[in-house]
């Protein structure tokens, strides 16, 4: 059977019905309608339903969704039942944070490497992670199975970095270089520019009229 295509905006959404969903688990709420969860996430019940009948529907009519059984599925869609070893390559104050941030590791992700060229970083500890010369990268991705790389670096340097870490044998990109990377078949790039966030919000503040000119 042919895999169905799923759409990148169905893909967007799906991370946010996890955090709602969890938000519910933790406060023991069994059961939801989709009028419900379209009352807590703005998104109407139509489009709720449309969104989990790509991946099976989940729901009973009169009943609703099971909070515990739809969490733990959307989790197996988003893959976090399988494990991935991350590098951080870059350890200025943006690498630095996420290495110091402990819930990668209930999403699936373990930051096990960091990597720097910069000789005053070089053998400092971060959370338990001892920063590495970049150039022993080659050696640990192949000695430790890495599967994405974290990318934290100047933007005339990631591009280059990227390719090069692609010939070690990285096959996922979480890139916060402020680039947009493209690398090919077989390769997962995510591009996270935290300044469109910001600009967006500027820009909302704006056409409501709540900043001054």
């Amino acid at each position: 059977m042919e895999k169905k295509e799923i759409s990148r905006a169905v893909i967007k959404r799906l991370p946010r019905y996890y955090r709602y969903l969890g938000d519910l688990k933790a406060q023991g709420v069994e059961r939801i309608s989709s009028g419900d969860l379209s009352s807590l996430m703005k998104v109407t019940a139509s489009q709720i339903r449309q969104d989990l009948n790509n991946f099976g529907g989940f729901g009973q009519q009169g009943y609703g969704y099971n909070v515990n059984y739809l969490f733990n599925e959307i989790g197996k869609i988003l893959g976090l039942d399988c494990k991935n070893n991350m590098i951080v390559v870059g350890v200025g104050n943006m690498g630095s944070a996420l290495i110091k941030y402990s819930s990668f590791r209930s999403y699936g992700c373990d930051i096990i490497g960091a990597f720097d060229t910069n000789i005053n970083l070089i053998g400092k500890t971060i959370n338990g992670i001892v920063v590495q010369d970049y150039s022993e990268v080659g050696h640990f991705i192949k000695e430790h199975n890495v599967d994405i790389a974290v990318l934290t670096v100047p933007k005339e340097a990631a591009g280059h970095i990227a390719e090069e870490l692609v010939k070690y044998g990285i096959k996922g990109f979480w890139n916060f270089a402020y680039t947009d990377l493209r690398l090919g078949p077989g390769i997962v790039v995510e591009n996270v520019h935290l300044s469109d966030s910001l600009l967006r919000l500027s820009y909302s503040m704006k056409s409501k009229g709540v900043v001054n000119d």
